[in-house]
Protein backbone atom coordinates (compact mmCIF):
# COMPACT_ATOMS: atom_id res chain seq x y z
CA UNK A 1 0.00 0.00 0.00
CA UNK A 2 1.00 3.58 -0.65
CA UNK A 3 0.57 5.03 2.90
CA UNK A 4 0.42 8.90 3.29
CA UNK A 5 1.70 10.16 6.99
CA UNK A 6 0.64 13.84 8.49
CA UNK A 7 -0.04 15.58 12.18
CA UNK A 8 -0.62 18.25 13.67
CA UNK A 9 2.72 18.62 15.86
CA UNK A 10 5.06 19.38 12.82
CA UNK A 11 7.40 17.37 10.82
CA UNK A 12 10.22 17.35 13.55
CA UNK A 13 7.29 15.84 16.31
CA UNK A 14 8.72 12.36 17.58
CA UNK A 15 5.27 10.88 17.50
CA UNK A 16 5.31 11.20 13.49
CA UNK A 17 9.31 10.40 13.89
CA UNK A 18 8.13 7.10 15.41
CA UNK A 19 5.07 5.95 13.54
CA UNK A 20 7.11 6.26 10.26
CA UNK A 21 10.29 4.57 11.24
CA UNK A 22 8.37 1.71 12.11
CA UNK A 23 5.80 2.17 8.65
CA UNK A 24 9.63 2.38 6.96
CA UNK A 25 10.47 -1.67 7.95
CA UNK A 26 7.12 -2.64 6.16
CA UNK A 27 6.80 -3.58 2.40
CA UNK A 28 4.68 -0.26 2.20
CA UNK A 29 5.41 2.95 0.36
CA UNK A 30 5.32 6.05 2.60
CA UNK A 31 5.14 9.81 2.26
CA UNK A 32 5.28 12.06 5.05
CA UNK A 33 3.78 15.58 4.35
CA UNK A 34 3.37 17.58 8.20
CA UNK A 35 3.11 21.23 9.02
CA UNK A 36 6.47 22.65 9.26
CA UNK A 37 5.48 23.57 13.29
CA UNK A 38 2.98 23.09 15.73
CA UNK A 39 -0.84 23.66 14.89
CA UNK A 40 -2.49 21.87 17.44
CA UNK A 41 -5.87 22.49 18.15
CA UNK A 42 -6.46 24.08 14.47
CA UNK A 43 -9.56 21.76 14.23
CA UNK A 44 -10.24 22.05 10.01
CA UNK A 45 -9.07 25.53 9.57
CA UNK A 46 -7.98 25.80 5.70
CA UNK A 47 -4.91 28.03 4.45
CA UNK A 48 -7.15 30.84 2.21
CA UNK A 49 -5.83 34.23 2.26
CA UNK A 50 -2.01 33.68 1.86
CA UNK A 51 0.11 30.53 -0.34
CA UNK A 52 1.13 27.46 1.17
CA UNK A 53 4.60 26.72 0.80
CA UNK A 54 6.55 23.34 0.93
CA UNK A 55 9.91 22.04 1.73
CA UNK A 56 11.59 18.61 1.09
CA UNK A 57 12.94 16.94 4.54
CA UNK A 58 16.02 15.09 3.95
CA UNK A 59 17.53 14.84 7.26
CA UNK A 60 15.28 12.92 9.96
CA UNK A 61 13.56 10.18 7.92
CA UNK A 62 14.67 6.90 6.56
CA UNK A 63 16.18 7.48 2.86
CA UNK A 64 12.94 5.14 1.80
CA UNK A 65 10.58 7.95 2.55
CA UNK A 66 9.85 11.37 1.01
CA UNK A 67 9.15 13.75 3.32
CA UNK A 68 7.84 17.46 3.08
CA UNK A 69 7.38 19.85 5.46
CA UNK A 70 4.14 22.19 4.53
CA UNK A 71 3.50 26.09 5.58
CA UNK A 72 -0.51 25.55 6.60
CA UNK A 73 -2.94 23.89 8.91
CA UNK A 74 -2.93 19.66 8.96
CA UNK A 75 -6.00 20.12 7.01
CA UNK A 76 -4.23 21.82 4.45
CA UNK A 77 -1.08 19.08 4.26
CA UNK A 78 -3.20 16.67 3.49
CA UNK A 79 -5.09 18.22 0.77
CA UNK A 80 -2.05 19.39 -0.85
CA UNK A 81 -1.05 16.30 -0.69
CA UNK A 82 -3.73 14.32 -2.33
CA UNK A 83 -3.84 17.56 -4.75
CA UNK A 84 -1.04 17.97 -6.00
CA UNK A 85 2.41 17.18 -4.42
CA UNK A 86 1.69 12.82 -4.59
CA UNK A 87 1.42 11.25 -8.68
CA UNK A 88 -0.63 8.39 -7.32
CA UNK A 89 -3.49 8.68 -4.91
CA UNK A 90 -2.59 6.63 -1.26
CA UNK A 91 -4.43 3.95 0.40
CA UNK A 92 -4.19 5.42 3.29
CA UNK A 93 -3.77 8.36 5.48
CA UNK A 94 -2.77 8.02 8.90
CA UNK A 95 -2.21 10.79 11.20
CA UNK A 96 0.17 11.48 14.22
CA UNK A 97 1.54 9.94 16.78
CA UNK A 98 -0.13 12.77 18.43
CA UNK A 99 1.06 13.96 21.97
CA UNK A 100 -1.58 13.93 23.72
CA UNK A 101 -5.39 12.06 23.90
CA UNK A 102 -7.98 12.78 21.54
CA UNK A 103 -11.19 11.29 23.45
CA UNK A 104 -14.80 12.66 23.38
CA UNK A 105 -15.43 15.66 22.50
CA UNK A 106 -11.78 16.78 21.68
CA UNK A 107 -12.28 15.54 18.34
CA UNK A 108 -13.88 18.73 17.14
CA UNK A 109 -11.01 20.48 18.03
CA UNK A 110 -8.20 18.16 16.96
CA UNK A 111 -5.95 19.47 14.11
CA UNK A 112 -4.73 15.46 14.06
CA UNK A 113 -8.36 13.81 14.06
CA UNK A 114 -9.03 17.08 11.33
CA UNK A 115 -6.50 16.12 9.46
CA UNK A 116 -7.01 12.61 8.93
CA UNK A 117 -10.87 13.24 8.47
CA UNK A 118 -9.51 15.12 5.44
CA UNK A 119 -8.60 12.24 4.22
CA UNK A 120 -11.99 10.87 4.48
CA UNK A 121 -13.48 13.72 3.02
CA UNK A 122 -11.37 12.67 -0.09
CA UNK A 123 -12.33 9.30 0.01
CA UNK A 124 -9.05 7.65 1.26
CA UNK A 125 -9.71 5.43 4.07
CA UNK A 126 -7.76 7.30 7.90
CA UNK A 127 -6.67 6.41 10.89
CA UNK A 128 -5.70 9.01 13.70
CA UNK A 129 -3.17 8.00 16.17
CA UNK A 130 -2.59 9.61 19.23
CA UNK A 131 -0.58 8.63 22.67
CA UNK A 132 -3.05 9.53 25.76
CA UNK A 133 -0.98 11.18 28.07
CA UNK A 134 1.62 14.01 28.33
CA UNK A 135 4.27 12.98 30.79
CA UNK A 136 5.16 9.19 29.76
CA UNK A 137 6.56 9.49 25.79
CA UNK A 138 7.44 6.53 24.77
CA UNK A 139 5.71 6.56 20.93
CA UNK A 140 7.20 2.79 20.18
CA UNK A 141 3.77 0.74 21.96
CA UNK A 142 1.52 3.08 19.71
CA UNK A 143 3.51 3.00 16.91
CA UNK A 144 4.06 -0.96 16.82
CA UNK A 145 0.21 -1.19 17.11
CA UNK A 146 -0.14 1.31 14.30
CA UNK A 147 2.12 -1.07 12.63
CA UNK A 148 -0.33 -4.12 13.57
CA UNK A 149 -3.48 -2.10 12.01
CA UNK A 150 -1.83 -0.98 9.26
CA UNK A 151 -1.34 -4.76 8.26
CA UNK A 152 -4.59 -5.46 9.24
CA UNK A 153 -6.63 -2.73 6.93
CA UNK A 154 -3.47 -4.06 3.82
CA UNK A 155 -5.22 -7.74 5.00
CA UNK A 156 -9.04 -7.21 5.47
CA UNK A 157 -10.11 -3.94 3.34
CA UNK A 158 -12.12 -1.42 4.10
CA UNK A 159 -15.23 -1.07 2.33
CA UNK A 160 -15.50 2.13 2.45
CA UNK A 161 -13.44 5.22 3.44
CA UNK A 162 -14.10 5.24 7.44
CA UNK A 163 -12.37 7.75 10.15
CA UNK A 164 -10.97 5.55 13.02
CA UNK A 165 -9.70 7.54 16.22
CA UNK A 166 -7.21 5.56 18.17
CA UNK A 167 -5.67 6.50 21.24
CA UNK A 168 -3.67 4.84 23.04
CA UNK A 169 -2.25 4.77 26.38
CA UNK A 170 0.53 6.41 27.80
CA UNK A 171 1.76 3.32 29.93
CA UNK A 172 4.57 0.51 29.12
CA UNK A 173 3.39 -1.42 26.16
CA UNK A 174 2.87 -4.99 28.33
CA UNK A 175 0.70 -2.78 30.88
CA UNK A 176 -1.80 -2.17 28.03
CA UNK A 177 -4.96 -4.64 28.98
CA UNK A 178 -6.06 -4.94 25.24
CA UNK A 179 -8.36 -3.08 22.96
CA UNK A 180 -11.51 -2.31 22.47
CA UNK A 181 -13.76 -0.73 20.01
CA UNK A 182 -15.62 2.22 21.42
CA UNK A 183 -17.66 5.56 20.96
CA UNK A 184 -16.88 9.01 21.75
CA UNK A 185 -17.43 10.55 25.37
CA UNK A 186 -18.15 14.04 26.52
CA UNK A 187 -15.10 16.01 28.17
CA UNK A 188 -16.14 19.29 29.48
CA UNK A 189 -13.64 22.31 30.23
CA UNK A 190 -13.18 25.39 32.22
CA UNK A 191 -11.76 28.03 29.87
CA UNK A 192 -8.94 30.21 31.37
CA UNK A 193 -7.96 33.08 30.20
CA UNK A 194 -4.76 34.02 31.92
CA UNK A 195 -4.46 38.42 31.22
CA UNK A 196 -0.61 39.19 30.18
CA UNK A 197 0.62 42.71 29.56
CA UNK A 198 3.56 42.83 26.50
CA UNK A 199 7.31 44.78 26.67
CA UNK A 200 5.00 47.44 24.33
CA UNK A 201 2.29 47.65 27.11
CA UNK A 202 -0.04 45.82 25.17
CA UNK A 203 -2.51 43.18 26.97
CA UNK A 204 -3.17 39.97 25.33
CA UNK A 205 -4.73 36.94 26.52
CA UNK A 206 -3.35 33.26 26.65
CA UNK A 207 -5.71 30.32 26.67
CA UNK A 208 -5.82 27.47 28.84
CA UNK A 209 -8.28 24.65 29.56
CA UNK A 210 -8.71 22.43 32.50
CA UNK A 211 -11.03 19.09 32.04
CA UNK A 212 -13.86 19.80 35.18
CA UNK A 213 -15.98 17.15 33.79
CA UNK A 214 -16.11 13.70 31.76
CA UNK A 215 -18.78 11.12 30.94
CA UNK A 216 -17.07 8.05 31.40
CA UNK A 217 -19.80 5.62 30.34
CA UNK A 218 -18.40 1.78 30.58
CA UNK A 219 -18.41 1.44 26.43
CA UNK A 220 -16.63 5.19 25.60
CA UNK A 221 -13.37 5.90 25.11
CA UNK A 222 -12.66 7.92 28.27
CA UNK A 223 -13.65 5.58 30.27
CA UNK A 224 -11.53 2.69 28.16
CA UNK A 225 -8.16 4.76 28.46
CA UNK A 226 -8.72 5.00 32.00
CA UNK A 227 -8.77 1.04 32.06
CA UNK A 228 -5.07 1.11 30.29
CA UNK A 229 -7.38 0.25 27.05
CA UNK A 230 -6.37 1.06 23.08
CA UNK A 231 -10.01 2.26 21.93
CA UNK A 232 -10.67 2.36 18.42
CA UNK A 233 -13.37 5.23 17.49
CA UNK A 234 -15.62 4.78 14.21
CA UNK A 235 -16.27 8.68 13.38
CA UNK A 236 -17.89 10.20 10.64
CA UNK A 237 -18.57 13.95 9.15
CA UNK A 238 -21.99 13.62 9.03
CA UNK A 239 -22.90 16.01 12.21
CA UNK A 240 -26.75 15.99 11.43
CA UNK A 241 -29.18 15.66 14.46
CA UNK A 242 -31.18 13.26 12.60
CA UNK A 243 -34.02 12.88 15.66
CA UNK A 244 -34.99 16.37 15.78
CA UNK A 245 -35.65 16.67 11.92
CA UNK A 246 -39.60 15.90 12.43
CA UNK A 247 -40.05 18.38 15.21
CA UNK A 248 -38.02 21.18 12.79
CA UNK A 249 -40.21 20.14 10.02
CA UNK A 250 -43.35 21.08 12.46
CA UNK A 251 -41.89 24.29 13.75
CA UNK A 252 -41.10 25.75 10.22
CA UNK A 253 -44.05 24.81 8.99
CA UNK A 254 -45.71 27.40 11.79
CA UNK A 255 -43.12 30.32 11.18
CA UNK A 256 -44.01 30.04 7.81
CA UNK A 257 -47.63 31.63 8.62
CA UNK A 258 -46.60 34.25 10.82
CA UNK A 259 -47.40 37.37 9.64
CA UNK A 260 -44.33 39.38 8.38
CA UNK A 261 -43.59 42.47 10.35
Amino acid sequence: MHILISNDDGIYAPGVRALADALSKTEHQITVVCPDRERSATGHALTLQEPLRVDRITDIYPPSIEAWACSGTPSDTVKLALDALLGDRPDLVLSGINRGANLGTDVLYSGTVSAAMEGVLEGVPSIAFSLAGFTHLDFSAAANFAKKMVQAIADYVLEEPILLNVNIPAIDEEDICGVVVTRLGIRRYRDQFEKRIDPRGKIYYWLSGVVIEEEAEADTDIQAIRDNYITITPLKYDLTFAAAIPFIKTWTEKLTNLPSG
